[in-house]
């Protein structure tokens, strides 16, 4: 039994349609599989696009698998699939290919240029002995949606992406070297390394989590320090010593702390910067 979509952000939306998915196929004693693409399909349909993802591939695959999905297919969005009508591609990918005995249909999904809505898949399904069902729909007070979504992080509210997640926003990058101005005045930080297609929310300061415990980032371009319009990603690891050059570093934002600004001084910034702390180890204490 399968389901298909782009599924970017796997938020609470998609974990519902999934979760329905592996509940019938479990009822049903069927394998349970989403079908999605490491690529956005707009990256091929629209010349230019620049995509902001909220999940990368890796991400997108074990947010699915928590779920309790029993296989996630990648299938690259080519130009060859965006030009597939709507029973090829049931008969070619899902049923030759997946093995598909089942498909359920999200309430706004659609595949295939050719068709219509729900009533051509499930007369494509008849033709291909295919069973095509419809799931239902989330009720919330909120829409639920991955643009919904990257507008909250684009204007710092990670608390409002959290619950249209279902789970904290993360970043994820390789320790890289930085400017190393941190160090100069007590706290030295890890700079991020993120893939140019993630979404990075609003430049400004927040708390976060790591695996190596819980930190202050800062996003921007340290207007203070005049180093230029390049926009880093920086962490700070509260009482945290080791060495991460090289390592792959996953932050979770938990709290939007304040805006980037310019400060006067380096020493007024010192000063915002041990508030800053002082704020998040009392959100920490908060929480625990």
């Amino acid at each position: 039994m399968a389901t298909i979509g782009t599924f970017d952000g796997v938020h609470r939306g998609h974990q519902y349609v999934v979760r329905q998915v592996v509940s019938q196929a479990r009822q049903r004693g069927l394998e349970s599989v989403v079908l999605t693409f490491p690529n956005h399909p707009l990256q091929v349909l629209q010349d230019g696009f620049q995509p902001q993802m909220l999940t990368l591939p890796q991400e997108k695959e074990r947010h699915l698998l928590l779920t309790g999905i029993d296989q996630v297919e990648m299938m690259p969005f080519t130009q060859a699939l965006a030009q597939m009508k709507a029973y090829d591609f049931m008969r070619d990918v899902l049923k030759e290919h997946l093995h598909v005995q089942v498909l359920m249909m999200g309430y706004d999904n659609h595949f295939g240029h050719d068709s219509h809505g729900f009533a051509d898949y499930v007369h494509y399904g008849e033709k291909l002995d295919m069973e095509v069902v419809g799931c239902e729909e989330l009720v919330s007070e909120q829409r639920i949606s991955s643009t919904a979504i990257r507008h909250a992080l684009l204007h710092g509210a990670v608390e409002d992406a959290h619950r249209l997640l279902g789970y904290h926003y993360e970043l994820e990058g390789e320790v890289v070297q930085g400017f190393q101005n941190g160090r100069k005045f007590g706290y030295p930080t890890a700079n991020l390394q993120v893939a140019s297609c993630k979404l990075i929310p609003e430049n400004g300061a927040y708390l976060v989590a790591t695996t190596h415990g819980y930190g202050m980032l800062n996003v921007g371009t340290r207007p203070t320090l005049h180093n230029g319009q390049q926009r880093s990603i920086e962490v700070h690891i509260f009482d945290y010593e080791g060495d991460l050059y090289g390592q792959t570093l996953t932050v979770k934002l938990l709290r939007h702390l304040r805006q980037e600004r310019e400060f006067d001084t380096i020493e007024s910034l010192h000063r915002q910067l041990i508030a800053d702390e002082a704020q998040c180890r009392q959100i920490i204490h908060s929480i625990l």
